[in-house]
């Protein structure tokens, strides 16, 4: 994963094994440490200061792109044979590698029971609508029922309390269920 300050990796990424690699070879090691002292600098920079081969910087700096430890600055120049001139530069992140199960990791190991919680309460929010909607007039009928018989009672404002929806608990019963299960089952995901 790569943002704008961090490069998070998990041990059992593929990026962990480019930052291995990186870490262990010496070039890249003398590479990242030229570009620590200069801003930016292309190839044939690099090439010319460290006394290293042309393709020898080219491999290297791609496995550096690769790991994130470099990064193509936006600038380039034109050679005088036309060919684009790319220059790069450090870049400003801090990795950080973590291990195999991360707490990012476990929570997106829930995402697919929380995606099937929101999919059936809104099938059931849909579900009462519709049956809300074909009962309609019998609900008036009800009402007005209802409403004679509060007023022959000399109550004229009190009101049976509405019933809370179905889905409000069906999605209050997925909730409590996914985090009871993401408890007892953390260290397993």
């Amino acid at each position: 994963m790569v943002s704008d300050k961090f490069l998070l990796v998990s041990m059992d990424d593929e990026m962990a094994k480019s930052l291995a690699d990186v870490l262990g070879n010496k070039t890249c090691k003398k590479i990242i440490e030229f570009l620590a002292e200069k801003s930016e600098a292309s190839e044939k920079d690099i090439s010319s200061a460290l006394k290293i081969p042309m393709n020898t910087v080219e491999d290297n700096l791609k496995k550096l792109l690769k790991s994130g430890f470099v990064q193509k600055r936006k600038n380039f120049f034109w050679s005088k044979k036309g060919k684009k001139i790319l220059m790069y530069e450090l870049s400003n992140k801090s990795i950080v590698i973590s291990p195999k199960n991360s707490a990012g990791s476990k929570a997106k190991s829930l995402l697919p029971s929380a995606i099937l919680l929101l999919a059936g309460t809104f099938a059931l929010w849909v579900y009462e609508r519709v049956s809300s909607v074909s009962n309609l007039d019998y609900g008036k009928m009800v009402q007005e029922a209802g409403s004679m018989a509060i007023d022959n009672l000399g109550a004229p404002f009190f009101q049976s309390p509405q019933p809370t929806p179905l889905w409000v608990w069906f999605f209050a019963g997925g909730l409590i269920t996914l985090f009871i299960f993401a408890i007892v089952n953390w260290r397993k995901l």
